[in-house]
């Protein structure tokens, strides 16, 4: 009789070994998945590329150059960056825009957040009203400028009229000719354009606080001023720090009113930050100085977006 001889028992293999290998090594399906998902996604790559990458890489380029209209670029470093720390009329654009974002931003969010604390019910009559508060958000701001030059201009404007009429303006005077005034209407104009887009995100934030916070404070004799102070703002800081940050950026933007309403007068004294790069870039032809121009201004903003994330992640970990 022949004793067969012994081999070696194979390693055993844990349960589930291989079924973790197939899990890894992707399928089929999830690789056609895959494609289709990069196909999609390639317009919207091509585009940003086209319109945004591009642009700014051309933009730097152009920022380290003395670029003329017409003529042969000159490489000139980081001479455009160092001319606008010493460059005047920038400097006081950006005085002026900071001056501007310091002003508008308190009222456009006190605003917002009285319209909203008034349309807050969820009735048809407040329906109503947040429509009417939210129209003017859907005129475009130069369609609006136009609108409040024509109102507030001397001798044809119906509000100058009135007011000549009540004895408190002659209408002759030109309220775009003084620094005070100008600035007022643009600051009118703005927040007329704009606070019902306030509006409209604060009330989403009032309306994701739960109504039985509210009642629980109402039954321990809470007022209204003691709900919308204790209450309603603290759950609304996230909201309030993202409305907050969309209006510093806006304001840091502004250039349209201004370019219609004032002109940047009267004697420069409401030209923005934006307005300034316009002159420099498309009236006075340096256009690698206003290419360096706006990329401190890009650098700037990119600070704001910095802060904004940095708010909202410390508001969320309050």
């Amino acid at each position: 009789m022949t004793i067969p001889p012994l081999t070696a028992a194979p390693p055993a293999v844990p349960s589930g070994a291989g079924r973790r290998g197939a899990a890894r090594r992707p399928s089929s399906l999830q690789r056609r998945r895959g494609r289709l998902g990069a196909v999609l996604v390639l317009p919207a790559v091509v585009l940003l590329g086209v319109f945004f990458v591009w642009p700014l890489i051309r933009t730097v380029v152009m920022s380290l150059q003395e670029y003329p209209l017409l003529g042969k670029p000159t490489f000139t470093g980081f001479s455009n960056y160092s001319d606008a720390f010493h460059d005047q009329d920038f400097l006081s654009a950006i005085k002026f825009t900071l001056i501007y974002t310091v002003v508008t931003t308190p009222v456009l969010l006190a605003v917002g957040l009285l319209l909203a604390s008034l349309v807050r019910r969820n009735t048809r009559g407040a329906r109503v009203f947040q429509t009417i508060f939210f129209l003017p958000v859907v005129i475009g701001l130069a369609s609006a400028s136009y609108l409040w030059l024509f109102l507030w201009q001397s001798d044809i404007g119906p509000v100058t009229d009135l007011l000549d009429k009540a004895g408190l303006l002659d209408s002759s005077n030109n309220l775009f000719a003084h620094p005070g005034p100008a600035f007022l209407i643009v600051l009118g104009t703005v927040t007329w354009k704009v606070a019902g887009l306030q509006m409209l995100l604060l009330l989403s934030g009032m309306q994701s606080i739960p109504v039985e916070v509210n009642e629980a404070a109402m039954v321990d004799g809470s007022s209204r001023r003691q709900l919308f102070r204790y209450i309603t703002l603290p759950l609304l800081r996230p909201t309030l720090a993202l409305v907050l940050v969309f209006s510093v950026a806006g304001s840091l933007l502004a250039f349209d009113q201004f370019y219609i309403m004032t002109g940047g007068g009267p004697g420069n004294s409401t030209v923005t930050g934006v307005y300034q790069i316009y002159r420099v870039s498309f009236v006075q032809f340096h256009l690698g100085y206003g290419a360096a121009l706006s990329i401190l201004l890009m650098i700037g903003l990119g600070i704001v977006s910095c802060v904004q994330m940095l708010l909202l992640r410390n508001v969320d970990n309050a």
